[in-house]
């Protein structure tokens, strides 16, 4: 036990003791004979003692023993008032509208439990707010003549906030604006404020999407620093660079990515070798301009990643560099980090070797020609790249090799259709569709698996601290329910005691391939699954079956790849001490962390982004019926989805005729009079009745 803990339980000890009435800090000192030289260890341990709950402290500063048991986690509010506090453990409690103690949305709160139901999720009150999660919110501005207000875009905090009219920043009625909190209310009194930033207007173009980010806290701008020190390293590749480094730039080589891209970080090449195949997967070396603690890197890891919003890309390193030096443009020699794989026939990686090169990309390919070449076997495509043609059709046998090899050991493929929308000048949607896989992305997307497998595994073997890319196996009781439904269809999952394998789930998407509920089964089994994440241990991916896995391909745009090849450089380098060793031992745990949770934060604003502009496209529809499948079903209604990806919802309060309940086994809803089913799955018409952009939302009603 540490000094610091041996500390804390003498103090807690004497906190508890009930010979003790209520202490100031500086009585608890007098008492343990804790000289003032050692005053901010004791307030460190009486901060600690408060945060977990074992310790209160009155408004006058004494502190005494918890009168309840209290737990620590984040408020999350819910747009009607109520909301849960959200524990480490993933355990929520609820909170009722009058027990939030004046909490707002992500404050870090103490709770105190007031009920623990069996089998039912506990309730308690929040009794102290020990951080505000967030001081700066996104809103409009409503004006009157001597105040105005923010409503919040974010229905998640309920209350308008009041801005005093010097602090307005001359804001108007329906400009979208960033107001900083500089008094959170409570006590019937609402949050005051000021604006520090006007987005723009509501009606302005750009201005919805860059609400969105500022409300995620997405950084937009590169500070001057950042910018100056991109521009100053973004040197064209000279002698001094290439030397040391494996030179393939006689090898044919290409980028294969789509149109509109601009940050290449990765190039493929491939040969026979009688009947082997060399692979070579080729990574932009982003480390070689991106040093360790620069301000660059600070900066990148802070982001953690590139941002893909409907109508701008937020990237994690300046344009000099990720659409520049960084960027493996054809016809440019580049600096690069290889993993070069010889497989065999059966998909087997027999041999590899990961490198420092220097590289020329002969050809910028696009998923579209790949595709035209291969699948549509188009002349005047073909004709354009002959020189190409021969790589390509044995880059398209080895992918399938690769796909088939993974598949068959169980690695699942959810091939749902990722939305992709067109914008006119003035950021309005005016199409939106599903992504088209084709025989060229998926391509890509077996080489670039591959070679993350092979640089995870080629670590894991050298025992070197590294960053991986881990899935866990999904949850026992998920899993359980799961079973019990697809039994209903006349299917089964094999467990091996409460373990599932991921072929057996593989195998059930084989089976519903073509199925009138495969859309319904696909569904609940990637909601079975729990969220991939960066950890420091190798632990698997359950979702593609591979016991080792890590993100080593695209740096330019992933803080962790980044990190990877800093390591990798390491050790080709002979860098690797124990100095060194121990250095990253210490850093990667909180990387891996901060790098999931600015994934999850750019996925959120992603997500959000393509909502509003779903919402804004069907906003022109009101009234029109569309054909669609029930996506998911609930209590309070059904969930519809379009062909475009768009999704709707039917409130039950609109099947009007009948009562209906919501039978949870089957996800399906039920008439009590006439047994009509609604259930995942089936096909329906509906009508648009109505769009909530603020929220949104898109309501349908059954045609």
């Amino acid at each position: 036990m540490t000094q610091f803990e041996e500390r804390k339980q003498k103090i807690y000890g004497l906190i508890c003791d009930d010979l003790y009435v209520p202490m100031k800090i500086k009585e608890i000192a007098i008492l343990l004979d804790i000289p003032k030289s050692e005053r901010a260890e004791l307030e460190a341990i009486l901060e600690a003692l408060v945060g977990e709950g074992k310790v209160e402290v009155s408004k006058k500063g004494k502190y005494s023993k918890a009168s309840a048991r209290l737990m620590t986690g984040i408020f999350e509010s819910n747009a009607r008032g109520f909301g849960f506090v959200r524990m480490e453990d993933g355990e929520d409690i609820f909170i009722g509208k009058d027990d939030r103690g004046g909490a707002i949305h992500h404050d870090k709160v103490q709770v105190k439990i007031t009920a623990a139901p069996d089998g039912r999720r506990k309730e308690g009150t929040i009794v102290k707010v020990l951080e505000h999660g967030k001081t700066t919110i996104v809103g409009t501005y409503e004006a009157s003549k001597t105040f105005g207000f923010v409503v919040p875009d974010n229905a998640r905090f309920t209350q308008d906030i009041f801005v005093p009219l010097e602090h307005s920043m001359g804001a108007v009625a329906g400009h979208k604006v960033l107001v900083e909190i500089t008094e959170f209310g409570g006590n019937g009194k609402k949050p005051e404020g000021k604006i520090v930033e006007i987005l723009g207007h509501i009606n302005d173009p750009g201005t919805d999407i860059l609400a969105i980010a500022k409300d995620y806290e997405l950084p937009m701008e590169f500070s001057e620093k950042v910018l100056n020190q991109a521009m100053r390293v973004a040197k064209p590749v000279s002698e001094a660079d290439m030397a040391g480094r494996l030179d393939l730039r006689g090898w044919q080589m290409v980028t294969i990515d789509g149109e509109d891209a601009k940050d290449l970080d990765d190039a493929v090449s491939l040969v026979m070798e009688g009947e082997n195949y060399r692979l070579g997967v080729h990574i932009a070396d982003v480390t070689n301009y991106v040093q360790e603690h620069s301000a660059l890197d600070v900066e990148a890891l802070e982001r953690g990643t590139s941002v893909y919003l409907v109508d701008r890309v937020i990237p994690m390193l300046p344009h000099t560099l990720s659409n520049g030096i960084c960027s493996l443009n054809a016809g440019e020699d580049r600096l690069a980090l290889s993993c070069i794989m010889l497989i065999s026939p059966k998909g087997e990686v027999i041999d590899h070797q990961i490198a420092e090169t220097v590289i020329n990309v002969d050809e910028r390919m696009s998923y579209t020609s790949v595709n035209k070449i291969l699948a549509l076997h188009d002349e005047e495509e073909t004709k354009k790249y002959e020189t190409f043609v021969p790589m390509f059709r044995q880059m398209e046998k080895l992918a399938a090799i690769l796909r088939k090899k993974r598949m068959k050991r169980g690695s699942i493929d959810f091939d749902f259709p990722e939305t992709k929308v067109i914008l006119n000048e003035k950021g309005w949607p005016v199409e939106i569709k599903p992504y088209e896989r084709n025989v060229a992305t998926r391509l890509i997307e077996d080489f670039m698996l591959i070679a993350n497998e092979t640089v995870a595994e080629d670590n894991f073997w050298q025992e070197l601290p590294f960053v991986y890319r881990t899935h866990e196996n999904p949850d026992p009781d998920k899993i359980k329910k799961l079973c019990a439904f697809i039994q209903n269809f006349g299917y089964n999952l094999h467990l091996s005691g409460e373990e599932l394998h991921p072929k057996e789930l593989q195998k059930l998407l084989d089976k519903i391939e073509g199925s009138p509920e495969e859309a319904l089964l696909s569904r609940l089994t990637l909601r079975s699954m729990k969220q991939a994440k960066y950890t420091v241990d190798c632990t698997g991916h359950f979702g593609l079956a591979a016991k080792y896995y890590c993100h080593f391909t695209s740096p330019i745009r992933r803080y962790p790849d980044l990190q990877i090849h800093r390591i990798i450089k390491d050790r080709l380098r002979n860098r690797m001490t124990e100095k060194r060793k121990e250095h990253y031992e210490k850093i990667l745990p909180e990387v891996a962390k901060q790098s999931s949770e600015r994934e999850r934060r750019a996925e959120e604003a992603e997500r959000e982004t393509i909502k509003l502009k779903k919402a804004q496209l069907m906003s022109e529809h009101i009234g029109e019926t569309f054909t669609g499948v029930i996506s998911s079903v609930t209590g309070w209604g059904m969930y519809v989805e379009l062909p475009n990806t768009v999704e709707g919802m039917v409130h039950i309060t609109s099947l009007t005729d009948d009562y209906y309940r919501f039978v949870e086994e089957t996800y399906e809803l039920v008439g009590e009079a006439t047994g009509k089913q609604y259930k995942l799955g089936q096909t329906v018409d509906i009508v648009v009745q109505s769009v909530d952009e603020l929220m949104r939302t898109i309501d349908f009603v059954l045609a």
